[in-house]
């Protein structure tokens, strides 16, 4: 029956989460940056599990204000916060740094780094005070020092993830606060389709590697639900798509055919 909190909730991984969180019998605080897409989403979880153990709030994880509210919302509904997980991110278009807006790469670090840093000293605070709890922090691609052209910027603040987590859990040691990974590898969301050009030859091409290595939302989100539950040590990590599954799949490619995107359009 843990408290459950998740950044970037209303749709996607985070919404996936949410739902097997709560499948589970935990209580869970849903939380976006539009009210309107919360309140919805809330309500839709409510009417499929008990009222009582979900709720939400609307938060800009650029704001610590707007963070720290977020936290006593979950904190004053729920008792305490058990599990408080960072999911929210953004992207940006598939293309070379100097043809992007300097405007989106500036988004990009506000949001994923500068985002990630704020929402995990709120969240290590209020779980300092009362005595104990879980950061879990989403890696992405660039975490593993993966590159590809047109990812510099969200490959750069994917990899500081793996920086943070290292970091907080020397901060941690010795303390009941623990600070682990979340991997949740290639899944198929806007996240993942919104920055390309569906009619393009680079589209066509990263498909072939998405069908082979990726998964959808209602695949993986169990998986890494799991994992979370189970961890009981800081420095933890959950991955779905590990090196060996990423062997396999490539070796079995010929065998298995998939087509992960048959419902966009063409």
């Amino acid at each position: 029956m843990k408290t459950v909190v998740i950044t970037g909730s209303t749709r996607g991984i985070g919404r996936g989460l949410a739902e097997n969180f709560l499948s589970r019998g935990c209580k869970v605080m849903i939380s976006g940056r539009q009210p309107a897409a919360v309140d919805a989403v809330v309500a839709e979880l409510a009417a499929q599990h008990d009222s009582a153990r979900v709720a939400g709030k609307a938060c800009e994880i650029t704001d610590v204000e707007q963070l720290q509210a977020l936290w006593d919302e979950a904190a004053s509904r729920f008792g305490r916060v058990d599990v408080w997980i960072n999911n929210a991110g953004i992207s940006a278009p598939r293309k070379p740094l100097w043809e992007t807006d300097p405007a989106i790469l500036s988004r990009i670090v506000e949001v994923n780094l500068g985002g990630v840093l704020l929402a995990n000293r709120v969240a290590l605070a209020g779980m300092q005070a009362q005595g104990g709890g879980q950061v879990w922090n989403m890696e992405g691609f660039g975490s593993g020092g993966q590159m590809q052209p047109g990812m510099c910027a969200y490959g750069a603040t994917k990899r500081a993830v793996n920086y943070i987590n290292e970091s907080l859990q020397k901060e941690v040691k010795g303390t009941p606060v623990q600070v682990c990974t979340l991997s949740p590898g290639i899944v198929v969301t806007e996240l993942l389709t919104g920055d390309y050009d569906l009619s393009s030859p680079e589209w066509e091409k990263s498909k072939k590697i998405f069908n082979i290595l990726g998964d959808k939302v209602e695949t993986v989100t169990p998986f890494l639900v799991d994992g979370i539950l189970k961890a009981d040590k800081s420095g933890a990590k959950v991955a779905w798509l590990t090196t060996g599954k990423a062997f396999r799949r490539f070796m079995g490619a010929a065998f298995n055919k998939r087509d992960l995107f048959s419902d966009l359009p063409s």
